[in-house]
């Protein structure tokens, strides 16, 4: 243990690694997860009093925080409008449930502010409440070092219970209890409802992909041959396909408008499937694909960045675009907020859009610097990355006196809001602030371990104790702060906000930030349905939740 205690780098990261070999341990559909299981080792590994520097907890911290809330700015940003206001009123149910029922139990069974933070994070399965909460403390006024320690320990020991039995919870009323009291087959209703919102079609799951893409290339003999050159072909399809090249005899002729066409050429056309299988009526029969014909195809992504496409259909961009033709450039993706939509004609663009061209690296070139520029996300803006954190610092040193009640965002808070502003910042002029996904999801995923590390080592010394103290009473909090939200959620959502039932399983799912939850109901449901739900309650309650933890401590610290 000698080893362990003098050095700690070693100590952090063997939590790290147990702790997660710890979370993977599966019973039915419920698993701890890397980070319950990171929280239970390092609680073990701190009785041994084994510490590791503040500064350390405080950095990991808001990398993790500033990620979470990057990740989430645009789909945040996104949900508020009219159509999702139904969705944010299951947030509000759990914000208000969650800071009554914790406030509530601290002044029933006298609970120190530590404890109820701690039931509050755990209950609420939401990570991020275990450092907003422990910051505050440490701001707290008329404390001894002593008592912020302990009161800071007992967050993460009442987390860690409250945690356990909130998981097992959220995971079977979602998956199993819900969907018996809504009187439905979750599979079934979702795949009925997915069916309605694809206009009877039914839809792709993430690994599918479609058996006959829109965009195609063809080859055909030309077998009608009355003088008309590639130009006259691309005009009598109407535009909607580009001739790529043609081979007479063993040449291979660059396809110019004003090449004429004779018997016997091999020509290759790309464009929509319909228009393909049109062309072959005014050339002739289709031909397997020959060598050397078969000219390559660019593709990029592109931000749309013109005001004139915002708002605009993709057709009504294509017509202002004549190159789009000329050129033979397609769009056959776009992607908004994470979220792919159809490339049909009729799909409405807005600035910040990433669209997937494929065409011609020639045309491609001239088209992209008139629509938007081209997404770079290929390695980490340290430069805006560095800003974010540092703006969401000095956003979190701003105190606003509510009374006698000091509050203020800490820097859990400042850089949760600054980073939910920089991500949106960044979807909507994706020309730089690159984050890539991968990059940011490790950020989080590593920041949120360390500190969760860290807290749990210092917190092993106060661990016993409090479980003796308040040894009943976590476990049924970490229930009752589960049953309550969801429960008056499910009557609201379906009696008064008329939410689709298997929408609205993943909307509770999400309330609770809970991902074990909902990966449960996915797969209870044998579809991503639920998820159209979930996302929206998760990415406002990711935002909510963590400010919960000043509040209470705040107001239980006044």
């Amino acid at each position: 243990m000698g080893v362990i205690r003098d050095h700690p780098e070693l100590t952090l990261f063997l939590c790290l690694a147990v702790g997660y070999l710890v979370g993977k341990a599966r019973i039915g559909p419920i698993t701890l997860g890397g980070i319950c299981g990171t929280l239970i080792v390092s609680l073990l590994l701190g009785t041994r009093h084994v510490s590791v520097n503040d500064d350390v907890k405080t950095v990991f911290f808001a990398l993790f925080i500033f990620s979470l809330g990057y990740m989430a700015g645009p789909q945040f940003f996104a949900n508020l409008n009219r159509r999702s206001l139904r969705f944010f009123a299951l947030c509000l149910i759990e914000l208000v449930c969650v800071l009554g029922i914790a406030y509530g139990l601290a002044q029933a069974f006298d609970l120190d502010v530590g404890t109820a933070a701690g039931i509050l994070a755990g209950a609420a399965t939401e990570s991020a409440v275990v450092g907003t909460a422990t910051e505050s403390i440490g701001k707290l006024s008329g404390l001894t070092a002593d008592q912020i320690s302990q009161y800071q320990g007992h967050v993460a020991t009442a987390y860690t219970v409250c945690y356990l039995f909130g998981l097992i919870t959220i995971v079977l009323l979602t998956s199993q209890i819900m969907p018996m009291l809504l009187r439905i087959n979750l599979a079934d209703a979702s795949r009925e409802l997915w069916e309605r919102m694809r206009g009877g079609s039914a839809g792709l799951e993430s690994d599918e992909r479609e058996a006959l893409p829109g965009t195609v290339g063809r080859t055909y003999l030309v077998t009608i041959a009355d003088g008309r050159t590639v130009g006259g072909l691309e005009q009598a399809l109407g535009g909607r396909v580009t001739v790529e090249g043609v081979k007479r005899g063993s040449k291979l002729l660059a396809p110019s408008p004003e090449l004429e066409l004779t018997l016997s050429d091999l020509v290759q056309v790309v464009g929509r499937r319909a228009a393909i299988i049109e062309a072959g009526r005014e050339i002739g029969p289709e031909t397997p694909a020959i060598p050397g014909l078969d000219t390559p195809l660019a593709t990029s992504q592109v931000a749309v960045t013109e005001k004139a496409t915002h708002g605009a259909t993709i057709d009504a961009m294509e017509r202002a675009h004549p190159e789009f033709r000329e050129d033979g450039v397609y769009i056959t993706d776009v992607v908004r907020n994470d979220q792919r939509l159809p490339a049909t004609g009729d799909t409405t663009l807005y600035r910040g859009d990433v669209l997937t061209l494929v065409g011609a690296r020639n045309g491609l070139a001239r088209l992209v610097g008139k629509i938007g520029a081209v997404v770079k996300n290929d390695a980490t803006d340290f430069i805006y990355l560095g800003f974010g954190i540092v703006a969401g610092s000095l956003l979190g040193q701003i105190v606003v006196n509510a009374g006698d009640i000091p509050l203020s965002l800490g820097t859990g808070g400042g850089c949760l809001i600054s980073g939910l502003l920089f991500g949106w910042f960044r979807s909507r002029k994706q020309t730089f602030g690159a984050f890539p996904p991968q990059a940011a999801a490790t950020l989080k995923d590593l920041g949120l371990a360390v500190f969760i590390a860290c807290t749990g080592l210092a917190a092993g010394p106060q661990a016993w104790p409090l479980l003796k103290q308040y040894g009943a009473l976590l476990p049924f909090a970490g229930i009752a702060m589960v049953l309550v939200p969801a429960m008056l959620s499910l009557i609201v959502g379906r009696r008064l906000l008329k939410i689709e039932k298997p929408l609205l399983i993943g909307a509770i799912a999400g309330q609770q930030c809970s991902t074990p939850a909902i990966t449960a109901v996915t797969q209870v449901a044998q579809s991503s349905v639920p998820l159209l739900g979930y996302t929206i309650t998760y990415t406002l309650s990711n935002f909510l939740l963590p400010l919960t933890g000043p509040i209470l401590v705040g107001i239980l610290g006044a």
